[in-house]
């Protein structure tokens, strides 16, 4: 959640933000007058309650007429506290509904508009000209089975539409991403973690999953538990509650879990293949930083991020996406989007986000800095998301006779193998 003191110090920044986002500015004005009669209701009962404390001292001292007329009033003054009391309690609640309905404040650089509207910041790698090759690239189902890799035919039998298994060279292939990205976030400095799948609801609420993106969470209704869309909410209420000492800082976290998600919203996207499913495997780094420090830590995750792509062999942008496409806990978000040939476009394959005090506010997650105690910043960046990693190595490192050339920085974690080959049927 935002800072109230910033919210009502520069209310036309966070309504220029809701405009930006595409989000209900009204919300502001709403929530600016939930938080005026907070304060004021706490002034009042404040009043009240100092009031009934001398009443209180000079009842034992008064005798007859005097003392009843004290008693009779004291009696108004304890109905009035608790009248006080109870407003209060609503204001300060109605203030906290609306505050966790707000985005976080969007960073002045991000470009204005929706999800088409991004600026494209860098290009990396050079897109294969397969027709010059003297082929026609398959795409990634199509090697896939070949291969032996991928089965959706018996996924969508045990499971039902965008489930899938991954087979033979296809499990391997997923562990040896799993490894090298760890073993590269770790020579970073991250510390390895292997995160809960379910969490508790403050847990997803805190790091902004049940508002704008409520309808993609899965919830076990008997448990009162959500599953993950993302190791980032386990990761980041990993400190809730605490304050950190800021010479600790940063913390970095790399966190491996499987991920679900309904999809809501992508009936006919992305239908064929792996590329949009319900359940996946992905390593995500997690940063705790000073605030100060946050837009700094953003561009050291984007480089990691990049680093990765680069060692995979994979053509890919990086891209500045524009306001409305961001997701409520982030004040700034790059993507990194890969080539994938067959559809002939860029895709994205990993993001990373700066969400400022957004989500340690929510959390009660602080930072001791001296005698000072203030929210810390928390950041979040894919560095591989399996299905989709696996997608555009398929595709762009194919040969003609339907073998995959496997980049160099996996043949460790595969026994040294430099190709994968087609299976027999």
């Amino acid at each position: 959640m935002i800072d109230l003191r910033l919210l009502r110090e520069d209310p036309d920044r966070v309504r220029a933000s809701q405009r930006a986002r595409g989000e209900d500015v009204e919300l502001v004005d709403a929530l600016l007058s939930a938080d005026e009669r907070r304060r004021s209701s706490g002034v009042r009962f404040d009043e009240l309650r100092a009031e009934q404390k001398a009443l209180g001292k000079l009842i034992p001292k008064a005798s007859g007429d005097e003392k009843a007329e004290l008693l009779k009033k004291a009696g108004q003054l304890a109905a009035d506290v608790k009248t006080a009391d109870a407003a209060q309690d609503e204001a300060a609640a109605e203030t906290q509904e609306l505050l966790l309905r707000l985005g976080n404040l969007v960073h002045p650089d991000v470009p204005v508009g929706g999800e088409e509207d991004f600026v494209t910041l860098e290009t990396h790698g050079t897109i294969r000209d397969f027709a010059a090759e003297g082929f026609e690239p398959k795409d990634h189902l199509e090697l896939g089975t070949t291969l032996g890799a991928i089965d959706v035919e018996r996924g969508a039998k045990v499971s039902g539409s965008r489930f899938y298994f991954l087979t033979g060279v296809g499990a391997l292939l997923e562990l040896a991403l799993v490894n090298a990205a760890m073993a590269q976030a770790t020579a970073a400095g991250f510390t390895p973690m292997l995160t809960p799948s379910l969490v508790r609801p403050q847990a997803m609420a805190g790091t902004g999953f049940l508002g704008q993106a409520a309808q993609d969470v899965y919830r076990l209704d008997n448990d009162d538990l959500y599953l993950v869309g993302t190791s980032e909410v386990a990761l980041a209420a990993y400190h809730m509650d605490e304050i950190i000492d800021g010479d600790r800082l940063p913390l970095r976290y790399a966190g491996f879990s499987p991920c679900y998600r309904r999809e809501a919203g992508s009936h006919g996207k992305d239908t064929r293949g792996i590329f949009r499913v319900h359940q996946f495997d992905k390593v995500e780094m997690f940063s705790y930083v000073d605030p100060a420090d946050s837009q700094a830590e953003h561009q050291r995750l984007l480089e990691w991020e990049k680093q990765w792509l680069t060692s995979l062999g994979l053509p890919f942008r990086v891209i500045d996406v524009a306001t409305a496409d961001l997701g409520s806990s982030a004040a700034r978000k790059f993507d990194c989007e890969a080539w994938i040939p067959t559809q002939g476009k860029y895709r994205e394959l990993t993001s990373t986000s700066d969400c400022t005090e957004f989500q340690a506010r929510r959390l009660a997650i602080r930072m001791r800095d001296g005698k000072q105690v203030k929210p810390l910043a928390t950041l979040n960046g894919t560095l591989c998301a399996v299905p989709r990693t696996i997608v555009a190595i398929l595709e762009n490192h194919q040969q003609a006779d339907g073998s995959v050339r496997v980049p160099e920085v996996l043949r460790p974690y595969l026994g040294g193998r430099e190709i994968l080959e087609p299976v027999a049927k």
